[in-house]
């Protein structure tokens, strides 16, 4: 096994059990006797081929009469894996990367190798000319280039305009970087830090946000003693964003609705240094042990972790909490660059999403004390699984209303108003939505 058919397998995993990424690459990796360097390349070589499908598609289609639509996914994927070599990676022999695609297409489907191997060498001769898009619709341009589907780009171009769009897109195929959060039950950032520099791994402040340290050359994490014995946790500084706006009290009472995989959880039991009690609640069990195996791992002693449906209401719980996190469900079109598979969704797909965080988030209201917050949070751009709902809940609900948030400094022009929109171009993070209300009756 080298990093080429790791990613191979992986790829077809995603392409045909319709799997995420990450999660496809969790498991594909696991137990895999090959080198750090080889992982990496096959991670770069999976990620580039989703982040460029239909830009790999439209090349192919160009080149071949069978048109990719048309081709077994193992023909495709071993296109897909010579062209991305050919076109994108600077440091791969050209010649290489066409003899290992045809090498892989033989192992698994053998009499389409002289398919393989020709439409390859093609790619080739006309390497100069290939990459243009022959295209007279900017909506379809900007399609094939960044690979996304259609509907998509031309709703954020009657939203946002074409600048703001083309910024995004471009925003949005930026490698994302990694951040880890301090558990200050246990360390603080200066000597997390000088812990991590001594293993030789490039640390930096984040502005604005304390607990947060951005890393670059982090591999193998979960083999990390440092993580291990519970120091750091892996999250994305747009979701930490809602620990902070959050703020709660020591002491309080706190609900996280939909918990799972517990990253916001554990920053709320941390602010509270251990103190009070944060609930945890998600309707899966594989998610909840996820959940536990966290808070565990960073030695919390406040959260408890319960089976629940935020759709579902829990009498147990009306009027009784301080704070109330709702971070629902979402089209994820904030976090593309971490997933991207999102650029592929049907707009079918996310028309029931407004329903189901609309109920959701009346769920929630439902269990705050007077007095008490009540946020609500996604990782997505689309004002309708946003400000929208949160309007519309506002109407419905006089008992609340939105609290200027001030904890934080990153969106003026809107958080005096009791809610932030962060966009990837715009503030170089993951597209979040945060909004804090208070129940003042």
């Amino acid at each position: 096994m080298n990093a080429r058919e790791l990613a191979f397998k992986t790829l077809y995993d995603i392409e045909r059990n319709k799997n995420y990424s990450n999660l496809s690459i969790n498991k594909n990796f696991k137990n895999v006797n090959i080198s750090d360097q080889e992982k990496g390349l096959a991670t770069e070589l999976i990620y580039g081929i989703i982040e460029n499908k239909y830009y790999l598609n439209y090349i192919i289609d160009k080149l071949s009469k069978i048109k990719s639509k048309k081709m077994s996914t193992y023909v495709k994927i071993s296109l897909w894996l010579g062209i991305y070599q050919i076109l994108f990676l600077d440091s791969i022999k050209e010649h290489a990367a066409v003899n290992e695609s045809v090498s892989l297409i033989k192992k698994y489907d053998k009499k389409s190798s002289g398919f393989v191997n020709a439409i390859l060498r093609n790619v080739l001769r006309n390497k100069e000319t290939i990459m243009d898009i022959e295209k007279e619709n900017k909506v379809d341009t900007l399609s094939i280039k960044y690979s996304y589907s259609p509907w998509i780009i031309q709703k954020w171009m009657n939203v946002f305009g074409e600048e703001f769009t083309e910024d995004l897109l471009e925003a949005n195929s930026e490698k994302p970087n990694l951040y880890i959060r301090v558990n200050t039950t246990k360390i603080t950032k200066d000597e997390l830090i000088e812990k991590l520099k001594a293993q030789g791994i490039v640390c930096s402040k984040v502005n604005g946000i304390d607990e947060a340290i951005m890393v670059q050359n982090l591999k193998n994490i979960e083999g990390n003693k440092l993580f291990r014995d519970g120091l750091f946790t892996v999250q994305d500084i747009s979701s930490m964003l809602v620990g902070k706006v959050t703020n709660p009290k020591e002491g309080s009472l706190v609900l996280d609705m939909c918990s799972a995989p517990g990253g916001k959880t554990t920053h709320l039991a941390t602010l509270m240094n251990n103190s009070g009690q944060v609930i945890a609640r998600d309707v899966f069990e594989h998610k909840l042990k996820l959940i536990n195996n966290t808070v565990n791992r960073l030695g919390l002693k406040n959260v408890k972790v319960e089976n629940l449906d935020a759709l579902e209401i829990d009498e147990s719980s009306i009027d009784k909490f301080d704070y109330v996190v709702s971070d629902v469900p979402c089209s994820g079109m904030g976090i593309i660059k971490r997933k991207p598979e999102i650029k592929f969704k049907k707009e079918e797909e996310l028309k029931d999403l407004p329903v189901i965080q609309g109920a959701i988030l009346n769920n929630a209201a439902k269990y705050v004390k007077v007095g008490g917050h009540l946020i609500y949070s996604t990782c997505t751009i689309h004002d309708e699984e946003n400000i929208d709902i949160i309007n519309k809940f506002l109407q419905d609900n006089e008992k609340f209303e939105l609290e200027p948030i001030d904890e934080v400094k990153i969106d003026l022009d809107n958080q005096d108003k009791g809610y932030i929109k962060i966009y990837p171009n715009i503030h170089g993070m993951d597209g979040f939505f945060i909004a804090k209300l208070k129940r003042v009756r």
